[in-house]
């Protein structure tokens, strides 16, 4: 392990470490999240989102980031994208109990808001997770192929997030929708990305943005092999 390891390790450490020795800083976040979600998300996901695609980056090249390669315009999209994500949340969180007692399950909302674990509450997450990650995640993670593209093709400068996005262009000319639909969609939503949900979902609400910003880690390691893929088949 070489030092710029050492210092990844160290930084992901001192996020957390605080709120496992400070009663005052677990306070702080849980009372914030719960008044200031958006703010709180976008935050979770500009940090935490942006460490993952440099760890994937990592794992690509053996660096955590190089000229270009536009960590801070990054950011800035996974905190906006972040926006979304905590809408998506309150949406299916809220919506798929409500399908799930008009489809006959009994005690849907009573169970899934308790603190304990009980077989209605697990059905309940896997269903939000499922729905989520098949409505929601295809367009968000195309989405957010297409920024990064664009941002990498305006070599890493923040102005790229102030200029017209080409959208119909990327689609058709960058995104390898073999590897998108293969591997990304095909293979980790349903490996991945529904059972690491539903693991989401059975926390306690104010946890559940911020352990899905940490899955965001892993999303940076997925990225990056999906890249090298897109590479292979290119040759």
């Amino acid at each position: 392990m070489k030092a710029k390891d050492l210092i990844f390790a160290l930084i992901f450490i001192l996020i957390f470490l605080p709120f496992f020795i400070f009663p005052e800083a677990y306070n702080w976040f849980t009372t914030t999240t719960k008044e200031h979600g958006f703010i709180m998300s976008f935050f979770k996901f500009a940090i935490l989102a942006t460490m993952g695609e440099s760890l994937g980056l990592r794992i690509k090249t053996g660096k955590y980031n190089f000229k270009g390669f536009g960590l801070l315009p990054r950011a800035i999209v996974w905190g906006f994208l972040g926006f979304f994500i905590f809408i998506a949340f309150k949406i299916f969180a809220t919506g798929t109990p409500a399908f799930l007692d008009y489809m006959g399950l009994k005690d849907v909302k009573e169970s899934f808001s308790s603190p304990d674990f009980n077989t209605t509450k697990l059905i309940t997450a896997f269903s939000i997770s499922f729905f989520m990650n098949i409505i929601f995640a295809p367009v968000m993670m195309t989405f957010h192929k297409i920024t990064d593209t664009h941002i990498e093709k305006k070599g890493g400068k923040i102005t790229a997030l102030f200029s017209c996005i080409p959208m119909g262009k990327i689609m058709n000319e960058d995104v390898n929708w073999n590897v998108q639909w293969g591997f990304v969609f095909k293979k980790t939503i349903p490996f991945f990305w529904i059972p690491a949900h539903t693991i989401t979902f059975m926390l306690p609400e104010e946890f559940r943005v911020l352990f899905a910003a940490v899955l965001g880690i892993a999303l940076g390691v997925i990225l990056a092999i999906a890249s090298q893929m897109n590479k292979n088949q290119s040759k």
